[in-house]
């Protein structure tokens, strides 16, 4: 009984470092998109500046239309540029939770099966079929998740490659 209590609990253990690895994964994306935005802040607020400068400095409409239109571009392209990479960070983040969800999923899986065999094995009045139907139900959902994560793939690409086309269509 004792080794089983120590199976579970370093399934238990296992699985708390997997939840720390996804929790530092996401403090550090977003720490990557918030460095980000501040960076496209400070650009926007000296960009502003400049732009105030040479508006005030325009001597007919033709030049002063024309600087806020030069303006308006930079600040689309360089928030397009910006959108491209969070959307990259974020695809990034979503592969390699992905990737973790699907690591921990299989040793968990695994790990958990061999527990329950265990246990099992010294219950009274065990049917079979009870251990058959657990694995079965286990890479049902393995299979679930598989295709969940392929789905959620495709979508993000799609995503990304959305925001790809707007940003050449805009920059053209």
């Amino acid at each position: 009984m004792v080794a089983k209590v120590e199976q579970f609990s370093e399934l238990h253990r296992k699985n708390m470092e997997a939840a720390m690895r996804m929790a530092q994964l996401s403090m550090e994306n977003s720490q990557r998109i918030m460095a980000l935005q501040s960076e496209l802040a400070k650009e926007m607020f000296q960009s502003g500046l400049e732009n105030a400068k040479a508006l005030t400095s325009a001597r007919d409409p033709q030049a002063l239309m024309q600087l806020r239109s030069q303006y308006a571009q930079e600040t689309t392209q360089r928030m397009v540029a910006a959108a491209q990479q969070i959307a990259e960070i974020s695809n990034s983040a979503r592969t390699e939770f992905s990737r973790l969800v699907t690591e921990q999923l299989a040793s968990g899986s695994q790990d958990m099966t061999e527990s329950l065999q265990n246990f099992m094995k010294n219950l009274p009045g065990q049917t079979p079929n009870m251990m058959e139907s657990f694995q079965q139900a286990i890479q049902t959902a393995n299979a679930a998740f598989e295709q969940i994560s392929k789905a959620s793939t495709a979508a993000m690409g799609s995503v990304g490659d959305a925001v790809k086309k707007s940003s050449g269509a805009k920059r053209k």
